[in-house]
């Protein structure tokens, strides 16, 4: 019995596909080569076309089959995996009425503060678990200030993995996790938030039908089913943004229990059992993929805007000569703390971590005639190592005390430069498994669908394949000084 995982990135999408019986990946394919397109009409926004993600989508599945490693009418249920808090908007005919607001966009940021005045930061933090900052509910209040006539058209509001999952069966969910993470969920209440809607000026009838993560989400469409020549009784039994994903796909599921990942962005992710939240807002607390009424599953999520985005921006600007690969072992080179170049990488949309400031990047203490591409690219890995460190310190203070981070050996992390900087600046050891998103995205699916028992089951041969630990924590912790004394 097969499974097909969907993972909606920033960058591209990436489909799995996993034999449920022992978790073998049969085949994966990404879509498309070239990294999508973020479409900034202003500084500070962000867009992406939620029909090219549609059509990006079909074109990895079919890459997949083309692979002729698998019957693809074998695949039993399907999940997804998609970037977290953008704003996608139907009209009564299941059409897209703009662009997605995505993650990184900045521009509701001042409605979500006066938001959070006006309905009261303890009020907010108690129930919400979080300001309204920049999510997706502040991004919905913008379409309504500027847009007027969008807004009025709308029938439905999706996050981006709802959208796909509508594409595929022409059902539209959510789900609790999926609401919080839109802070549009009152945890105290247990039900959609009256402060958000009667503050915002919301209609409920917006939000679609609310099912478990895991559950059926609707059933593949006919047409779709012949496209991609899959069986037409083909469920969605899955969705999760792509953090709670991750973590899922890591086994991080209990309290204690801690992630990272660092793609486009940068998450440490660690699982709690209580309603709990930052003071501040700077990280963000939200319902985890196995969150209950019952039984409380939350996920304390930092994020960093820009890792893999500063890696790309670095390869683009020294002209794309270099692959990642060869880029890693250029930084390599280079002795811990680049000689004295610093990079902040804080280029990509407001930061949480920082109130939601938008600091933009800096790379400072340039020297013509020492630097090279090797130093630069230490120094933009080194600088996301340690913005990952000055998050865990705050994460600490709200009592997340990580012994070990599990994390996939993919993107940054396939770096030792990045691996060893991170390891070395947080004090703690990463455990490294062979898994992504979609692959995350599968087993998830098969939890959904019943054709695992419980998360157990699924990972009973789940086993890490490195184990990195401290060696040089006083030489970084020095460096991580010296970086943090360069901050605005």
């Amino acid at each position: 019995m097969l499974l097909l995982g969907i993972d909606l990135g920033t960058s591209s999408i990436k489909v799995s596909v996993t034999d449920a019986a022992n978790g073998n990946i049969l085949a994966s394919a990404q879509y498309p080569e070239k990294e999508t397109e973020v479409i900034a009409l202003q500084p500070g926004w962000a867009e992406q076309s939620p029909e090219e993600w549609w059509h990006n989508v079909q074109q990895a599945i079919l890459k997949a089959n083309a692979q002729k490693k698998y019957d693809p009418a074998d695949i039993k249920a399907i999940g997804i995996s998609y970037q977290m808090h953008g704003l996608v908007l139907v009209d009564k005919d299941q059409n897209v009425l703009r662009n997605s607001i995505i993650w990184c966009d900045s521009r509701a940021v001042e409605l979500g503060n006066k938001a959070f005045d006006s309905i009261g930061h303890e009020k907010c933090l108690s129930h919400l678990l979080n300001s309204p900052g920049n999510f997706t509910a502040s991004k919905l209040a913008w379409v309504k200030q500027n847009e007027p006539e969008i807004y009025n058209r709308i029938d439905k509001i999706m996050l981006p993995g709802d959208f796909i999952a509508m594409k595929l069966t022409g059902d539209i969910t959510t789900s609790i996790s999926a609401l919080s993470e839109g802070i549009f969920w009152d945890f105290q209440q247990q039900q959609l938030s009256e402060d958000v809607f009667s503050y915002y000026g919301f209609s409920k009838s917006v939000i679609p039908a609310i099912k478990d993560v895991f559950s059926v989400h609707g059933t593949i469409k006919n047409d779709i089913a012949e496209k991609l020549s899959l069986n037409n009784k083909v469920t969605v039994t899955y969705k999760a943004g792509d953090q709670p994903n991750n973590a899922l796909s890591l086994n991080v599921l209990e309290p204690g229990e801690v992630a990272a990942t660092a793609g486009t962005s940068g998450v440490i992710y660690g699982v709690i059992d209580e309603l709990a939240y930052d003071n501040k807002s700077r990280v963000n607390t939200f319902a985890h993929v196995n969150y209950t009424e019952t039984q409380k599953r939350l996920g304390v999520l930092l994020c960093i805007n820009g890792t893999g985005i500063l890696n790309r921006w670095i390869k683009n600007i020294t002209g794309n000569s270099f692959s990642y690969e060869q880029m890693n072992a250029a930084a390599a080179t280079v002795e811990p703390g680049s000689n004295g170049l610093v990079i902040l990488p804080f280029g990509n949309g407001a930061k949480r971590m920082f109130e939601n400031k938008i600091l933009n990047s800096d790379i400072q203490n340039i020297d013509f005639n020492i630097h090279s591409t090797g130093h630069l690219v230490r120094a933009a890995q080194e600088g996301i190592a340690f913005a990952f460190r000055y998050g865990l310190d705050i994460m600490k203070s709200n009592g997340i005390q990580p012994k070990v981070i599990r994390a996939g050996k993919a993107n940054m992390f396939l770096s030792d430069v990045f691996t060893e900087s991170f390891v070395n600046a947080t004090g703690v050891p990463v455990e490294l498994y062979n898994c992504d998103g979609s692959v995350g995205a599968a087993t998830g699916a098969g939890i959904g669908a019943g054709i695992y028992t419980s998360a157990k089951e699924a990972f009973k041969t789940f086993k890490p394949v490195k184990l990195i630990e401290p060696t040089k924590e006083k030489l970084y912790n020095e460096l991580y000084e010296r970086w943090k004394q360069k901050l605005p």
